[in-house]
């Protein structure tokens, strides 16, 4: 049955567009038999595959569908919550009809089940619902996201990361914050980013997901944040490693949290070994992700404590005129400012080796190690 997937302008059942074929598969669908309805539901999954021609013309199967999410075997289960996925797939009017049916309720009992199969399908269903911004806020009522945190903890590698991509889509409605951030998601989420590619697009949705909580309620969230082992440090790496996106949304996190409370971050931030990773976004960074890189920079840097007189030759003094240089108007002070940066970058990071044995920082309140006696700046 693999093989049946249909074509998008004729089908592979003779014509699905055809009155008779879908009538057909509707009466199925409704069969005193189970055998025939699963085989019915099976059928409807492979149209509608690839075929957006199809996903149009058997919307009218959504109602019997959700009805055998309620009533069926497991088996029929299975087969009536794969044919709604695909039927969701790239058809708005689709996501919300089968909202509308009442297909949440049996979807978060399903979360719930300790079958890790029908928990990722519909974890996966879950996710392509909340595509829709009509389903949004109908989808966080009905109790969805404490369960999509819950497998975000333990459920399968798929189902984890179908579980950050659906938290993420709901995070963008202002309403669900409060409740995503009360379910306790942030070891959840360091957890996966700790294991996934730092320039995926999880690591995206999850690096966009903190910045929606942090701007939403910094003091919990960074608290939260700085509670969670490695959790500063995830975002440190993020920084470094992460796609242009998750780049700018670990820059944004880190800024927040040091400007909402920058006696207690700051030095949580500078002992994650951040500068490397903040210097390289000045010049190698988006617009918006230099100008905060600049500005936490800045925020790192500034001290109660009054700054003894550097050598012209000092890390220091460097970094200001990379700085300058970058935010002016001389096209050949700005190229030579990258290749300067470039180099004292690759230079940092070699001599720190922060993330092996010397990620823990002794320093005083005048002079802050880069991570080598050898290479010093003044951050105060």
């Amino acid at each position: 049955m693999e093989a049946w997937v249909a074509d998008e302008d004729s089908g592979v059942y003779g014509c699905v567009g055809a009155a008779a074929p879908v009538e057909e598969l509707l009466e199925r669908l409704c069969s005193v038999d189970a055998e025939c309805r699963i085989e019915a539901a099976r059928e409807i999954r492979w149209l509608t595959k690839t075929s957006s021609k199809n996903r149009r013309q058997l919307a009218g199967a959504v109602g019997q569908l959700v009805s055998m999410l309620q009533s069926e075997s497991q088996e029929g289960a299975q087969a009536a919550i794969l044919a709604l996925l695909n039927l969701a797939v790239k058809d708005e009017r689709n996501k919300v009809q089968i909202v509308q049916a009442g297909a949440l309720y049996s979807l978060c009992d399903f979360m719930k089940s300790s079958d890790s199969i029908l928990q990722e399908y519909a974890t996966t269903s879950l996710l392509t619902l909340s595509a829709s911004s009509m389903n949004k806020t109908t989808i966080c009522a009905a109790g969805a996201i404490p369960l999509l945190i819950m497998v975000l903890t333990d459920g399968t590698p798929q189902a984890k990361i179908d579980a950050a991509a659906a938290l993420f889509n709901l995070s963008t409605v202002k309403e669900n914050l409060n409740s995503i951030l009360s379910s306790h998601p942030i070891p959840a989420i360091i957890s996966l980013l700790k294991t996934i590619k730092k320039s995926s697009k999880t690591a995206e949705k999850c690096c966009a997901l903190l910045e929606f909580l942090l701007s939403f309620d910094e003091f919990s969230t960074a608290t939260a944040l700085t509670s969670v082992e490695g959790g500063v440090l995830t975002v440190v790496e993020v920084l470094e490693e992460g796609s242009v996106v998750s780049k700018e949304h670990a820059v944004s996190t880190l800024l927040t949290m040091c400007k909402s409370d920058r006696k207690r971050y700051r030095e949580v931030i500078l002992n994650e070994g951040v500068i490397p990773g903040l210097l390289e976004l000045t010049v190698q960074g988006t617009p918006t992700a230099q100008a905060k890189a600049r500005e936490l920079l800045q925020l790192l840097r500034e001290s109660p404590y009054p700054r003894r007189e550097l050598q012209a030759d000092t890390l220091e003094n460097i970094v200001y005129n990379i700085v300058s240089r970058i935010d002016g108007d001389d096209k050949m002070g700005v190229a030579m400012a990258k290749k300067m940066l470039a180099e004292m970058v690759q230079v940092s990071m070699e001599q720190s080796l922060r993330h092996l044995q010397q990620r823990a920082f002794v320093y005083t309140p005048a002079d802050l190690p880069l991570g080598s006696c050898n290479s010093q700046v003044s951050l105060k």
